[in-house]
């Protein structure tokens, strides 16, 4: 994300992008690393743009991401996205909503995990963003990953790296 401030990324573009997406990736790791990876602190900073997260795993509980010192040197708070869980069905299914701090528009994420054998699991990520066209432009991953423009498809990414791999994809992660 270096070298663009994220709050105008793209705040006022006339470029409409679908409120609801879904993206799927299958990922060489049984469901409940997989799970840990999205709900943990520990994993959280090994992908994606590397921020600690912090759930409270319970209905109505408080989800936080927080900011990196990349992030703070941009002129970001200590804070990039919060939220509220609405259910929590571990390893299995998460559902949440999701509040971009630069864009302060509720959205709701849907996590659904599919354990096959291998181990492998499927992970269909669904972000629907309507009435909130900022946020749908900035997670559809059009941009350029290295500007802050990659998307749940660049974090996924790096999520399917770390866990298969052990290593972080090449810029993500803090």
């Amino acid at each position: 994300m270096s070298g663009t401030d994220v709050r105008t990324m793209t705040e006022g573009s006339d470029r409409t992008a679908d409120e609801l997406q879904v993206f799927r990736v299958y990922i060489e790791a049984p469901a409940q690393q997989v799970w840990d990876a999205i709900t943990s602190p520990e994993f959280s900073v090994k992908y994606g743009y590397g921020g600690e997260v912090s759930y409270d795993l319970t209905a109505g509980g408080d989800y936080v991401s927080h900011t990196t010192a990349e992030m703070k040197q941009m002129g970001m708070g200590d804070v990039a996205a919060t939220g509220k869980v609405i259910e929590a069905d571990p390893p299995r299914r998460l559902v949440q909503t999701w509040i971009a701090a630069w864009h302060n528009e509720e959205t709701t994420l849907t996590w659904e995990l599919t354990e096959y054998d291998g181990p492998l699991t499927g992970l269909t990520l669904t972000h629907d963003c309507s009435g909130a066209q900022n946020t749908a432009r900035d997670i559809e991953g059009s941009g350029d990953a290295a500007q802050g423009g990659g998307g749940w498809p660049w974090i996924l990414a790096g999520l399917k790296t770390y866990l298969e791999t052990g290593r972080q994809m090449a810029g993500s992660g803090s």
